[in-house]
């Protein structure tokens, strides 16, 4: 199997059709980060193709020393950063359907889970952006504390401590939510 580097690699050196490959391997990804950041499914849709665009646009820049990983992400924060820019910073509610993609759940667990899934997205909604972040890139997206710190340009021990207090602060969140729904609120 080729690896996200040697793809990248070659887009870099020109061919170009191997960019639908990273692709592949990433529009689920990508979706959840930007569907956990913004809350909204159809901006999330287009995020992802801008990020692509952006890989194909500045595909000149990536060293074969570097994660491809990592410098992708670092492209979909700043399309995120971009998109904040342009239409404002609030994400909107996650309460209507969180659509977060996955591989194939079966049936009988999704619908047992569909209620703290739901929980779970407003509780992420309300932590601050950077918290969110942190938890998307680590949790949803399996990046490694290292390699998280290259992307937010921060020390491992520094995401440590953030990611602490973020799921610090989500875990407060969440039993508070759930205690308001228990209570009828």
């Amino acid at each position: 199997m080729t690896t996200d580097n040697d793809l990248m690699n070659s887009v870099r050196d020109g061919e170009i059709a191997r960019l639908g490959i990273l692709f592949e391997r990433y529009k689920k990804k990508l979706y959840n980060f930007f569907r956990i950041s913004t809350g909204d499914s159809h901006a999330s849709e287009d995020l992802v193709q801008d990020v692509f665009v952006r890989v194909l646009q500045y595909r000149h820049t990536y060293r074969d020393r570097e994660d491809f990983s990592v410098w992708l992400y670092s492209v979909a924060r700043n399309v995120r950063i971009d998109h904040y820019r342009k239409n404002g910073t609030r994400p909107v509610s996650l309460e209507d359907s969180p659509d977060i993609q996955s591989g194939d759940p079966a049936p009988d667990e999704a619908y047992e889970r569909s209620a703290e899934t739901e929980l779970l997205g407003r509780a992420l909604l309300g932590l601050d952006g950077d918290a969110r972040e942190l938890i998307v890139l680590s949790r949803y997206n399996n990046l490694r504390y290292r390699e998280i710190g290259c992307i937010l340009g921060i020390t491992e021990g520094a995401v440590k401590v953030r990611m602490y207090r973020a799921l610090k602060d989500l875990a407060e969140i969440y039993h508070d939510l759930e205690s308001g729904k228990k209570h009828g609120l």
